[in-house]
C-alpha cells in the first residue's frame, strides 16, 4: 500500500482556520509526526502529503493545509495554495477548536457543498472545552452538520474519527480501465513503444496500470512494440479481442489490425478512468473549429524534463500546425501549474493524467466548461486529427 501511486489514493484535505490544530490532527491520525506542530499561528505554510493506508478504504493521501485565516501579502499566497487544494480533495475534514467563530468556516463549508466534495466536521482540543455538549449545538445550528469531537493531543476520540472518516468516504472507487472492452480469458495486444520519454528500464505508469488492471480480470496478454506487431498477431491462435496501443502510433496500429478487433489507447483509458468522456471527445471534435490564429493549452500533469519528440510539447502542435497553420500558438503548464483563466483560449489538450486523482482531472473540466473552453485529451485528439476517432473503441 505504501508503494501505490498518488493518483490512486484518496486524497483526503483538512481545512481550517490557524491553530486549531490540524497538524496536530494529521499527526494523531498517522501516528507519526509528519507535521510540524506549534502553538505559533502560520506553521503550516505549504499543503503537506501524507500517503497511508486506513482500512478499509485503502491507499489514501491526507493532506494538511495552511489556515484559511492567514494574512497579509504571504498570507494570500498561502490561502491560494489552500484553495488549489479543493480542486484534488475527495474528501475535507473541516476542523474547529474552542474558539468558535463560525464565519470563516460557514464560507469555506458553503464552498465544500457548492464543489460537492463529502466534508465531515472535527471540533478539536475537547479537553479545553468546559461545555462540549453546548459547543457542538452551536456548530450543528449554524453550519447544518454535527462534529466529531476529539483531542488531538491526547488521541481522545480518533478511533472514532477514523470510523466517521470510513463512513463518509464510502465505497466510491475508480472504475476499471479497461471497463466494456475486455472480459475474462479475452487475448489482449498490447502495443508498447519505448521511446525517449518512457523511464530507463521500466514502464509507463498507464502501461503498468493497465496490464494490471487486465491481469486481475484474468486476460491474456501480449506485449510488443510497434515494429513487432505482425508477428506479434501471426503467434496468436486467433485475432486478439482488444489492442491497446500508445496513442502516437494510432494509425500504424490501425492499419494492421484485425477486423472485428476492438481498439483503444493508454490515454483513451486514462480518459474514461480519470474525466468526463462525454465532454472530452466533444472537444477532440473541437478541433475542427481552430484558425491560424487560435492559441491552444497543452496541460500534463508530469512535470519531468522534455526531450526530443516530446508528445505535448512537440508532436500534437506539429500536428495541428500542420493542418492550421504555422500561426498558432501554444502554451504549454505541467504539474500543477494550471491557469485560472482560461477565456483566451480555443481548446485545451490535456494528457491522460495518470499522476492526477479522478478529482483533479474532473475539476479541470468543470473550469473548462464553466469557462467555454473545450477540452480534450492527447489520445483523443490524435485520434482525432489521423481520422479514427470513430474507429476507436472507448470504455
Amino acid at each position: 500500500m505504501n508503494t501505490a501511486p498518488q493518483s490512486l489514493r484518496r486524497h483526503i484535505a483538512i481545512f481550517g482556520r490557524r491553530n486549531v490544530g490540524k497538524s496536530s490532527l494529521l499527526n494523531a491520525i498517522t501516528g507519526q509526526q509528519v507535521a510540524i506542530v506549534s502553538p505559533e499561528a502560520g506553521t503550516t505554510t505549504d499543503p503537506v502529503n501524507r500517503a497511508m493506508e486506513i482500512l478499509p478504504l485503502g491507499p489514501c493521501m491526507l493532506i494538511d493545509t495552511a489556515g484559511f485565516d492567514d494574512e497579509g501579502s504571504v498570507g494570500e499566497l498561502r490561502n491560494k495554495r489552500t484553495h488549489k487544494v479543493l480542486d484534488q480533495a475527495d474528501m475535507a475534514i473541516l476542523v474547529m477548536d474552542q474558539t468558535i467563530d463560525l464565519d470563516y468556516e460557514k464560507k469555506w463549508l458553503d464552498e465544500l457543498r457548492r464543489l460537492e466534495i463529502p466534508t465531515m466536521a472535527v471540533l478539536n482540543k475537547v479537553d479545553a472545552i468546559d461545555d462540549v455538549e453546548s459547543a457542538v449545538e452551536q456548530i450543528k445550528s449554524t453550519l447544518s452538520i454535527e462534529p466529531v469531537t476529539v483531542s488531538a493531543k491526547n488521541h481522545e476520540g480518533i478511533d472514532k474519527l477514523r470510523e466517521a472518516l470510513i463512513r463518509a468516504v464510502g465505497d466510491d472507487e475508480e472504475t476499471s480501465l479497461t471497463a466494456g472492452l475486455a472480459k475474462p480469458g479475452d487475448t489482449v495486444l498490447l502495443v508498447m513503444p519505448q521511446d525517449p520519454q518512457a523511464p530507463k528500464g521500466r514502464l509507463i505508469l498507464p502501461q503498468v496500470q493497465t496490464i494490471r488492471d487486465l491481469l486481475d480480470k484474468g486476460c491474456i496478454i501480449t506485449c510488443c512494440g510497434v515494429d513487432t506487431i505482425k508477428k506479434s498477431l501471426e503467434s496468436l491462435r486467433g485475432a486478439p479481442s482488444l489492442i491497446i496501443t500508445d496513442s502516437q502510433v494510432f494509425a500504424q496500429v490501425y492499419e494492421q489490425k484485425p477486423e472485428g478487433c476492438l481498439l483503444t489507447s493508454f490515454s483513451v483509458l486514462m480518459a474514461g478512468q480519470k474525466g468526463n468522456m462525454k465532454v472530452l471527445i466533444e472537444g477532440a471534435k473541437a478541433i475542427d473549429r481552430l484558425t491560424q490564429h487560435s492559441q491552444v493549452l497543452i496541460a500534463e500533469a508530469c512535470t519531468h524534463a522534455p526531450m526530443s519528440e516530446d508528445i505535448g510539447r512537440e508532436k500534437i502542435p506539429r500536428m495541428i500546425r500542420k493542418r492550421f497553420g504555422e500561426t498558432i500558438t501554444f502554451d504549454i503548464h505541467a504539474g500543477k501549474d494550471y491557469p485560472t483563466d482560461l477565456k483566451k483560449y480555443d481548446l485545451i489538450v490535456h494528457c491522460g493524467a495518470c499522476m492526477f486523482n479522478r478529482r483533479l482531472m474532473l475539476s479541470r473540466i468543470v473550469r473548462a466548461q464553466e469557462q467555454g473552453v473545450p477540452i480534450t485529451n492527447y489520445g483523443l485528439a490524435i485520434a482525432h486529427l489521423q481520422g479514427i476517432l470513430d474507429k476507436v473503441s472507448m470504455p
